[in-house]
């Protein structure tokens, strides 16, 4: 928070990405609302659901992309510009005579653009954050540019389900486009005061290490570290059941309205999203205390259980079954996440901490699209039913998978002990 407020360049740069996130938000709300009435919504539904996951899936690329590019500022505000034109074509495309289908099909494709030029606009945003801030203040001020954007998008998705009442499809796709211009013209303000004052925020070195080099070095660290590959794997597939689920309830909400809608259909996805975003704020701000002496393998399970709970919910169409069960799912999944990673800092080689972190955080990011894409496309030919089905299937193997982790992780270590004794 102190960050914030004593570093105007840095204020700025916080309300660019603010003002991105609630105008995407605002967005997709709509977009979703849009395809919801269409005939076969099933099917539209899990295209936007493919084209909002996919991008995630190269969010490693986009970072070592990032990382070889010297002008990163002037990048960064280009890619909002780009962004900006994409959402006004869209806003344009609202009021023409375009059929349905084809509206859909152009608008899931701008987006899958925006959202890929997004992936590169992350990875030049990291080290221009560290350079603003400096690195003891870096975890600091990331910390609260999280919260914040949990926040902005929890409100943005109620002032989004208001304003569907009051303002057209269009009007929100110029609104996001407009927020990415301001955001933009943020970017630009901050990268031209550090130039006029001879302080430019370019990195003096870029990344002139080959791709696969990289990855290779960081694989190796981590799978010395016994037992963590394994438990990272096990979190990816959860937090692909996670994401997966996130995909699938607009699917079951638009089939079944009497049971599955709050008011409107607009507002049940902005108080889903609250329930997530509430569950993994708690978790994240107080389960690592109230949790400490639980092990990774433990709150792993205990998610898997959850996730299969929220799933059996799901199949019997009650949003009053559901929201308990994702609450608890997201603020234990957040626990598990944040245990991993503390697993990771104590027992990764400090000189190659940032390039293995970006390795788990690819193969966390990749089960995401790839379930989400498998399980909507069998929506989208067949039936919700059949994807909830196989949804509980993958989750079932999940914790079988974990359950077995755990035993052998447990015995390895009681092997250890008795070593370590004799050595002594």
């Amino acid at each position: 928070m102190n960050v914030f407020l004593k570093n105007k360049d840095y204020r700025k740069f916080s309300v660019a990405s603010f003002l991105s996130s609630a105008g995407d938000i605002l967005f997709y709300l709509a977009f979703m609302t849009y395809a919801s009435k269409l005939q076969n919504y099933s099917l539209a539904l899990s295209l936007i659901a493919i084209s909002e996951s996919l991008p995630s899936l190269f969010d490693i690329f986009g970072g070592y992309l990032a990382d070889k590019t010297r002008k990163k500022f002037k990048n960064i505000f280009v890619m909002s510009i780009v962004r900006f034109a994409l959402y006004g074509l869209v806003g344009v495309l609202f009021v023409t005579n375009v059929s349905q289908w084809g509206l859909i099909i152009a608008v899931v494709i701008i987006n899958f653009i925006s959202d890929m030029a997004g992936t590169y606009a992350r990875g030049l945003g990291a080290p221009l954050i560290v350079d603003l801030v400096g690195e003891d203040e870096f975890a600091q001020a990331e910390g609260f540019t999280n919260g914040i954007s949990q926040v902005i998008t929890t409100v943005a998705q109620f002032v989004g389900s208001g304003l569907l009442l009051f303002l057209s499809y269009s009007s929100l796709a110029f609104v996001n486009a407009f927020t990415f211009l301001a955001a933009g013209l943020l970017y630009a303000s901050v990268g031209l005061r550090h130039k006029k004052d001879n302080k430019p925020l370019e990195p003096q070195e870029v990344n002139d290490q080959k791709f696969f080099a990289t990855i290779k070095t960081s694989y190796t660290q981590i799978k010395k570290a016994s037992g963590l590959l394994s438990v990272v794997l096990v979190i990816a597939l959860l937090n692909g059941a996670l994401t997966s689920m996130g995909s699938l309830l607009p699917i079951v909400m638009a089939g079944n309205r009497s049971t599955m809608i709050i008011s409107t259909y607009s507002f049940t996805l902005a108080v889903i999203g609250l329930v997530v975003s509430v569950g993994a704020i708690l978790g994240s701000t107080f389960g690592p205390q109230l949790f400490k002496k639980q092990s990774v393998f433990f709150m792993v399970i205990t998610a898997i259980v959850l996730s299969v709970a929220t799933t059996v919910a799901a199949m019997f169409a009650n949003i009053y079954a559901i929201m308990p069960f994702y609450f608890l799912l997201a603020a234990v999944t957040s626990i598990a996440s944040l245990k991993m990673q503390q697993w990771l800092v104590t027992t990764i080689d400090r000189k190659i901490l940032a390039s293995s972190v970006g390795l788990l955080n690819t193969i966390l990011m990749a089960t995401a699209p790839m379930m989400t894409t498998v399980l909507t496309t069998i929506s989208g030919l067949g039936d919700i039913r059949y994807a909830l089905f196989a949804l509980l299937a993958i989750e079932i193997i999940i914790l079988f998978v974990a359950a077995k982790l755990s035993v052998k992780t447990k015995v390895n270590k009681e092997e250890i002990k008795p070593a370590a004794v004799v050595n002594e």
